[in-house]
């Protein structure tokens, strides 16, 4: 796993305990089940567990060829 303030600024959030954005610390960089990105960090104030969702989906490495290869065909 990533660690984002390494590479991006401090992303936000919303604390439900606190009921307010704020910044995620030790925020982590996830993918969830269904193959969408998030970020997983805990709230400076009171340390709960916030959790963000980002647009669109992850994409996995591909180990495939981009097009199948084409058999020719024979006609008697």
């Amino acid at each position: 796993m990533m660690r984002l303030s390494q590479k991006f600024s401090m992303p936000e959030g919303y604390c439900v305990k606190c009921k307010a954005k704020k910044e995620i610390v030790d925020a982590v960089e996830e993918v969830m089940k269904n193959g969408r990105k998030a970020i997983k960090g805990k709230c400076p104030t009171c340390g709960t567990v916030m959790f963000k969702i980002l647009g669109g989906k992850a994409t996995p490495p591909s180990t495939a060829p981009a097009t199948p290869p084409v058999k020719p065909t024979t006609t008697n």
